[in-house]
């Protein structure tokens, strides 16, 4: 009987093992943005964090920003890598349904999402932070910064700006719907030629971009409205300020979504609950400088400095989505004459 015993033991210590083992070679491939999975983004806080709650092993691929993450999954679709899809925009969710890459799934948590925040009806991406971008300026080296798109035209800004490329980050195509919300179709292109010879670089990605400007390369980036608040909290200096437009600023959403092709629905959807949860959440504002989708508890102190734009500039989806390759495409033809 005792040996029976031991046998039953031992038998479900194996099969324990066996569960135990299973559950922690499960391995779920997330593609993010570079900068999202730095060592000062939220990446190793969060990923670390919904590896002990799941019992899984993260396979985190960050290869540059947003908009190259995107293609490289679109390339990717007849054998996808990926099981999750994190960071891309209200900018480039067009984009991304065009070329149906989403397992849909309805999060129970979403309901505690501001409605005016969840635009994709069908439940294809879910979001998880929003933020306003704006020309970051050094006020120890501008006297007089930019009060509206019109001013960045001035000759005094001449080889002072720095922007990102629509075409492969998110900041620099919400920069592009930007311009095309406030000047219409009809305007964008002759104010971006306009613009050129201000510009001193345009990046293929925020951190080239940023990295620039606080290297003193030129006094003018393209980012958001927080980025001062970063500096604030780290560097206790309140150099660093975001120009505040007269013309309003595109508000840009970021989303993850569950990839088609996943062998690990399961663990994906607990990942998407996970993003909406108070330990995701509230990693965000320090880290990723960005509001969270949820605000679970106040701001931290250094968002004093965030300025709230009056008027939210964002084009509506559909349209994002039936004009955005021709607009890219007019764009990158007005910027090489």
């Amino acid at each position: 009987m005792k040996n029976k015993i031991l046998s039953v033991f031992s038998l479900s210590i194996i099969v324990a093992g066996i569960s135990v083992y299973s559950a922690w070679s499960a391995e779920l491939t997330i593609y993010t943005y570079d900068s999202f999975n730095s060592e000062w983004g939220p990446g190793p806080v969060v990923f670390k964090r919904f590896e002990k709650e799941c019992a899984c092993k993260l396979k985190v691929v960050s290869p540059s920003d947003s908009g190259t993450v995107l293609n490289r999954v679109i390339l990717e679709k007849a054998n996808p890598k990926a099981d999750i899809l994190l960071g891309l925009n209200n900018s480039e969710i067009g984009k991304s349904f065009r070329y149906d890459l989403w397992e849909a799934y309805h999060s129970p948590l979403l309901e505690q999402v501001p409605v005016d925040l969840r635009v994709d009806k069908k439940y294809r991406v879910t979001p998880f932070d929003y933020g306003f971008i704006a020309f970051v300026y050094d006020s120890e080296k501008l006297n007089s910064p930019p009060q509206s798109l019109q001013d960045l035209l001035d000759p005094k800004y001449r080889r002072k700006i720095v922007i990102e490329n629509p075409k492969t980050s998110s900041p620099g195509l919400s920069m592009l719907h930007w311009t095309i919300g406030v000047y219409g179709e009809e305007g964008y292109l002759d104010y971006w030629k306009k613009l050129e010879p201000n510009l001193l670089s345009v990046t293929n990605g925020w951190s080239a971009a940023y990295g620039m400007f606080t290297k003193g390369e030129a006094p003018i980036v393209l980012s958001y409205v927080t980025s001062p608040a970063y500096h604030l909290e780290y560097e206790k200096t309140e150099r660093y300020q975001a120009a505040i437009f007269q013309e309003g600023h595109y508000r840009q959403i970021e989303f993850a979504g569950i990839l088609k092709g996943t062998k690990h629905q399961k663990q994906a959807r607990e990942f998407i609950d996970f993003m909406l949860s108070e330990k995701f959440q509230n990693v965000i504002p320090l880290t990723n400088w960005m509001f969270p989708i949820i605000q679970h508890q106040p701001l931290p102190d250094s968002f004093r400095i965030v300025p709230q734009p009056k008027t939210v500039q964002e084009l509506n989806a559909v349209r994002v989505h039936q004009n955005n390759s021709k607009w890219l495409k007019e764009w990158s033809r007005a910027m090489s004459e």
